[in-house]
């Protein structure tokens, strides 16, 4: 199998740096590379296109060698075969759709270019808005013609720099899944860097997960998501509430570990005396007026409500438990509840939903 080999190293003056190792299959599917803003993975995407040169290391594609700082080998884009999707699309405002997709024509005939236009016009459902200007077409619009334009030359693989940072949410959410389709019917091996996780939980195949400028975890989308293997990980990935704590005892594989006054139990990562990160998922917290009689619950904490917020079909609720502990529930169940900042009530938290990393 075809590999992509990446091991860099990348350097600012602020004295920052990335350093990103991997070896990839080449496969015709989409990995997201998401990470805070700030965190590397716009730096790695623009030296995997070209676009900057790395201080160390090297990148191969299949037999090729795109780089090799020891050897001197600095492939521009061209020469690497690569489309790149820029975040503001970069369409120029002053070319109709028809001569933004026939810029990256050079060396080819007349007829062989008019021929690759009149394609992607249909393949991009761009027929009819081949005289428009970039300034007359809806978000959807802009973004296939952008995309139309990345694909020109074929490339062999497709690098997208945030593609739907610049919409709002609702445009965005009809956006990612016409972007994905597209992605997957042109069949191009993508890498798509995002601060949004709602890109990779929509779009990705593989979820490659970056702070401050390295890769903490990579693997399916499925697999990095419901088993981060750091705190900082779960940060990432969603987990609402990252907590420290000390394991004070382990019996049968369950930890009783020590937060804030507080006793958690959960699966335990380490043994006594080692110091463990919860992490608790907002959906997986219920709220009680009472505390519940059931043995199967092994963790109930007082609370006092510090916040609530609305969001859409949810609230979501801020609690003190003698930690900072956050909850999702449903605008029905919260108006039963009929409790308000400052009132007293009861987090439930099965040990099977905690998941308990050793500290890292």
């Amino acid at each position: 199998m075809t590999r992509f080999d990446v091991d860099i190293e990348f350097g600012y003056a602020s004295g920052f740096e990335v350093i990103c190792r991997w070896d990839d299959p080449i496969e015709p599917r989409i990995t997201v590379l998401l990470g805070a803003s700030g965190s590397g993975k716009t730096s790695v995407l623009r030296c995997l296109a070209g676009l900057e040169r790395p201080h160390r290391g090297h990148i191969r594609f299949a037999e090729e060698v795109w780089f090799d700082a020891a050897r001197g080998i600095h492939l521009p884009p061209d020469r690497r075969h690569v489309g790149v999707l820029f975040q503001d699309y970069a369409l120029f405002p002053h070319l109709t759709v028809e001569r933004n997709l026939g810029f990256g024509a050079h060396g080819l005939s007349r007829q062989a270019a008019g021929a690759r236009v009149a394609e992607l016009l249909e393949m991009f459902r761009l027929t009819g808005l081949e005289r428009r200007l970039p300034g007359e077409l809806s978000g959807g619009q802009q973004q296939r013609v952008a995309l139309a334009r990345a694909v020109f030359r074929r490339p062999r693989i497709l690098f997208l720099d945030e593609p739907l940072s610049a919409v709002d949410r609702p445009t965005g959410e009809e956006l990612r899944e016409e972007l994905g389709a597209l992605i997957r019917t042109l069949g191009i091996p993508s890498y798509i860097v995002s601060h949004d996780r709602a890109d990779a939980l929509t779009l990705a195949d593989r979820t490659v997960l970056f702070d401050e400028g390295r890769i903490i975890q990579s693997g399916s989308t499925q697999e990095v998501f419901d088993a981060p293997l750091t705190p900082a990980a779960a940060r990432l990935v969603g987990v609402d509430t990252v907590v420290m704590g000390r394991i004070a005892s382990v019996e049968a594989g369950l930890a009783r570990v020590v937060i804030g006054g507080c006793d958690v139990r959960a699966a335990a990562p380490a043994g006594v005396g080692h110091d463990a990160a919860l992490c608790i998922r907002a959906e997986d917290v219920v709220i009680a007026r009472h505390d519940v009689a059931d043995s199967s619950v092994m963790n109930q904490w007082p609370a006092v409500v510090r916040s609530e917020t609305m969001q859409g079909a949810f609230v979501r609720v801020g609690l003190d438990c003698g930690f900072k502990l956050s909850a999702l529930v449903t605008r029905d169940a919260w108006r039963r509840l009929g409790l308000k900042p400052g009132d007293r009530a009861w987090a439930i938290v099965k040990a099977a939903s905690i998941r308990a990393l050793p500290r890292g």
